[in-house]
């Protein structure tokens, strides 16, 4: 059982009173929290998604650009391939959200919808010499609160693994730009492959997207057994798929898994509410998490 002194915290923690917070089981959220604290800064890793998690779903009521939608809203893909990709996204995002289908029936899907558009960009000879300027005139951004996070979990050297269906390049781009790639992240992605020009030939490795994370998580068992004193974890997601990503963690004391739920918010509340701990509706920041750490560390 927690003890009263920092039970009492966690209730009283403005951060939690809001709207957008919502907890199913209030007590458990309190136990894991608890257990977070005492373990300290020593035990802590962060396992989180990339895209519409640690990045905005929007910003003053516009959508804004996951990593592979920074890309295919950019000059640098033409009007017939932008089409293309958008008819992909209008036909597979319909079944990656679809409240009534299983994960294993939207798997193959799933494979099918990055595959494509992978292959299009492909076809598009994309330079890498143009990442750069194409992610700073995108309207892509991060989660308020998000230098504070990044440099807290530098500072006390907790290891972030960011583990990302989105476009690797993009993704480390955005958190260079933003001045918080610190050593202590490790980004597991789907990285582009570069020919001697340094023109997009294809990806690297196996394909990641929304629904294999279980998958990857395995294969990176050797970055956790590196880790395996860190056996408290945070973990912060916004699909279905996102509460697999610890699978590799052999020896789990405490996770508090945090889920962000940024559409079809009546359809999906439920399911969010059994997933995780802490469901944050329609939240674009960090405040819940560095709450959190700030308790811990």
């Amino acid at each position: 059982m927690p003890n009263q002194d920092s039970a009492v915290h966690v209730k009283m923690m403005p951060e939690f009173q809001r709207s957008s917070v919502r907890i199913k089981n209030p007590a458990r959220v309190e136990e894991i929290i608890c257990g977070l604290i005492k373990g300290g800064a020593g035990k802590l890793q962060i396992i989180t998604d990339f895209d519409m998690t640690l990045s905005r779903f929007s910003y003053e009521g516009k959508r804004c650009p996951t990593c592979h939608y920074v890309i295919d809203n950019s000059k640098l893909i033409t009007d017939e391939c932008r089409k293309k990709l958008l008819q992909l996204k209008e036909k597979y995002y319909a079944i990656e959200i679809d409240p009534v289908l299983t994960v294993e029936e939207k798997y193959p899907y799933m494979v099918e919808w990055y595959t494509k558009s992978h292959g299009l960009l492909v076809e598009q000879a994309l330079p890498k010499a143009k990442l750069k300027e194409i992610v700073a005139e995108s309207d892509v951004m991060l989660k308020e609160g998000y230098e504070n996070f990044f440099d807290k979990l530098q500072e006390y050297g907790i290891p972030v693994f960011i583990f990302s269906a989105g476009i690797g390049d993009i993704l480390e781009e955005v958190i260079h730009q933003a001045g918080v790639y610190h050593p202590n992240i490790t980004v597991v992605s789907n990285f582009m492959d570069f020919d001697d020009n340094g023109v997009l030939k294809g990806f690297k490795g196996e394909l990641i997207h929304v629904f294999n994370k279980h998958d990857g998580a395995l294969k990176n068992t050797e970055y956790f057994n590196r880790l395996k004193d860190n056996s408290n974890i945070i973990l912060l997601g916004d699909s279905q798929g996102d509460i697999r990503m610890a699978d590799g963690v052999a020896n789990v004391e405490h996770i508090l898994k945090i889920g962000y739920l940024n559409d079809r918010v009546d359809e999906l509340l439920e399911k969010y509410m059994d997933s995780y701990d802490i469901v944050l509706v329609k939240d674009e920041s960090l405040d819940v998490a560095n709450s959190i750490l700030q308790k811990i560390l």
